[in-house]
């Protein structure tokens, strides 16, 4: 299954980034945390290269506790900050620490001076990856727009979080060319790119047999399938008998199948799945 999906404002929002980078101090590299490797835009590091940098691990109450602290480490280990991010009810206060040590010798310098220095703080990441959402828990109110799919944000906002830093939402960005196939997959696992450009059955089987393969356990007593599984259309259709998932004349209802499975795993119903070990 070929993905591709490149939408013209992306092209847009990679030139206003390459702007915008000499006004800030630090860049909050948002990813998540079930699938670092491949929720990160290769052409970030290039575009960073020349500024601190922490990384985000998004929604870590879905990923497993253990794989999301081997990703801290193998983060590290590159010199950069890595920090799992929950949605709070309250500040994520581990992520205002980090922007506080990342930009220390430069407020310091500021503060010689006699100048309270006022930090700016660039935040990005991939289409659905959770940019809003962080930038609202920082500010402890909603301030940018958040939903459940991809291509909310089409344009760079300021939003004051303290009187001494200021955070820019930018919209996701993709790279043009989704070379690695099981990379894009995944992302599309996740909701990163839109339902409408991705074949939702295949979407459904291929994360089926990967879930397969890293929770059984949970894959059989969620979706009740049973032995032989069967592989593609065979196991999504083992899911719809085992969840009644039907139509008329007990036909397997695999639309809906496939839609439901990919909800319930996004939604975390399988448990707190990590589907990227780094490599050590």
């Amino acid at each position: 299954m070929q993905i591709q999906w490149y939408p013209g404002h992306m092209a847009r929002a990679k030139r206003l980034l390459k702007d915008q980078l000499n006004r800030v101090d630090v860049v909050l590299e948002l990813c998540d945390a079930r699938l670092p490797a491949s929720s990160r835009n290769p052409d970030l590091d290039a575009l960073c290269a020349r500024k601190r940098r922490i990384v985000v691990l998004g929604k870590a109450d879905l990923a497993e506790e253990n794989v999301t602290r081997a990703w801290m480490r193998f983060f590290e280990r590159q010199g950069l900050q890595a920090i799992p991010f929950v949605a709070p009810r309250g500040r994520p206060k581990e992520v205002l620490a980090g922007i506080d040590r990342a930009v220390a010798d430069a407020v310091e310098r500021q503060a010689a001076r006699g100048v309270r220095k006022t930090v700016r703080a660039m935040v990005l990441g991939i289409p659905n990856v959770g940019k809003s959402t962080l930038i609202n828990c920082l500010r402890g109110q909603a301030v940018a727009k958040t939903a459940d799919r991809p291509g909310v944000t089409r344009s760079n906002l300021w939003v004051r979080v303290t009187p001494y830093l200021e955070l820019l939402d930018t919209p996701g960005l993709l790279w043009p060319k989704l070379e690695d196939a099981q990379a894009a997959r995944r992302m599309a696992y996740v909701g990163t790119i839109r339902n409408e450009v991705v074949a939702q059955e295949e979407l459904a089987q291929s994360l089926l047999e990967e879930l397969l393969l890293l929770r059984e356990a949970a894959v059989i007593e969620r979706f009740r399938i049973t032995k032989p599984y069967g592989e593609g259309q065979a196991l999504l259709e083992n899911a719809c008998r085992g969840r009644g998932w039907l139509m008329a004349g007990g036909l397997p209802d695999t639309e809906r199948a496939a839609a439901l499975v990919l909800d319930e795993f996004r939604a975390g119903k399988l448990g707190r799945i990590s589907l990227e070990r780094p490599k050590e």
